[in-house]
């Protein structure tokens, strides 16, 4: 029972193999400072969970009361919100796919045990996200792309522009496209959040997930009325940019029933809706599994929906 122990004290771990020895590895750590990326992209943090990654060998400081960078960076900009325990290199190949249209990515993450406790976590990553995005504002294009738990994110960004709506809602519509990728909701979470931190362990997996359901019954007013909060605001999205679905029929993560309700209620309200929805591929592996078509409904999204310079979407395809 020592993992129930973990997660209540927010010291929580996963094993994860290391030549076939099983170590563990903290939950909370966050990449260096100014490490290089594939292809020469810079990689820098502004938070522990947001990280700027720019093509530009340019230095960046961030004032860590309003989040604003000390250069401004007049270049279109992706909002990258990755899955649990996303890999640096596996991130780099989605935001490759940016660096070589013209943009800078920013990344996005979410430790399990920040998105298990709203109050301390996930709300801080979501307050930490729109005020970077409202304190370096500029005239260039804004995009969103989100992975799997993104979903969730995103709602608590909705969150909180709902409380301060003449602040952050002018940034909200300032994004002109927005992608989502196996995104998983609330009814998802007790199988997704075990799958992300055992992902070959079986009864590890079923051991957290008859804690997550224990832990959403005990923490209700401290975690699950946030979860259902979030879920209602990712549903009356308040970007109401044109949106690109990505999803399999056999991801039980980012499951087509809970897609196709967020899908059917964007359109009620008017907003445009691309769906692509494969028959089999693993949740966050449509890329990996379907590359072509994948970058081709992306690029023919963002050609479409973006506004950019004549150069910007003649890129190469990063592999």
């Amino acid at each position: 029972m020592r993992l129930f122990k973990f997660l209540s004290n927010g010291a929580f771990t996963a094993s994860v193999k290391n030549g076939g020895n099983m170590r563990l590895r903290p939950l909370l750590s966050c990449a260096p400072v100014a490490v290089l990326g594939e292809r020469g992209a810079h990689t820098q943090d502004v938070t522990k969970n947001i990280q700027y990654i720019t093509n530009e060998k340019v230095k960046l400081n961030t004032d860590p009361k309003t989040l604003k960078l000390d250069k401004q960076m007049n270049r279109p900009l992706c909002v990258m919100i990755n899955w649990l325990l996303a890999r640096q290199k596996h991130v780099m190949k989605y935001a490759n796919i940016y660096l070589e249209q013209g943009f800078d990515v920013l990344s996005v993450s979410c430790t399990p045990w920040q998105l298990m406790w709203p109050l301390k976590g996930s709300q801080l990553v979501a307050g930490d996200l729109i005020k970077f995005m409202a304190a370096n504002e500029n005239d260039q294009p804004l995009v969103v792309h989100g992975f799997s738990v993104a979903g969730y994110i995103w709602g608590e960004v909705c969150v909180h522009a709902m409380n301060n709506q003449q602040a952050y809602q002018p940034i909200l519509d300032r994004v002109a496209a927005q992608t989502w990728d196996s995104a998983a909701d609330i009814t998802e979470i007790t199988i997704g959040v075990p799958a992300a931190v055992f992902p070959k362990n079986m009864i590890m997996q079923k051991t957290l997930k008859a804690y997550m359901e224990y832990h959403m019954k005990t923490f209700h007013d401290a975690a699950t009325v946030h979860y259902i909060r979030s879920s209602q605001l990712f549903h009356t999205n308040l970007c109401r940019a044109p949106a690109l679905f990505l999803l399999s029929s056999s991801d039980p993560v980012g499951a087509e029933t809970s897609n196709r309700a967020v899908c059917d209620s964007w359109l009620k309200m008017g907003m445009k809706c691309t769906w692509q929805c494969w028959d089999r591929s693993p949740h966050v592996q449509h890329f990996t599994k379907h590359r072509d078509e994948y970058v081709s409904l992306l690029r023919a999204h963002l050609r479409e929906n973006v506004q950019l310079g004549d150069s910007v979407l003649k890129g190469r395809v990063a592999v």
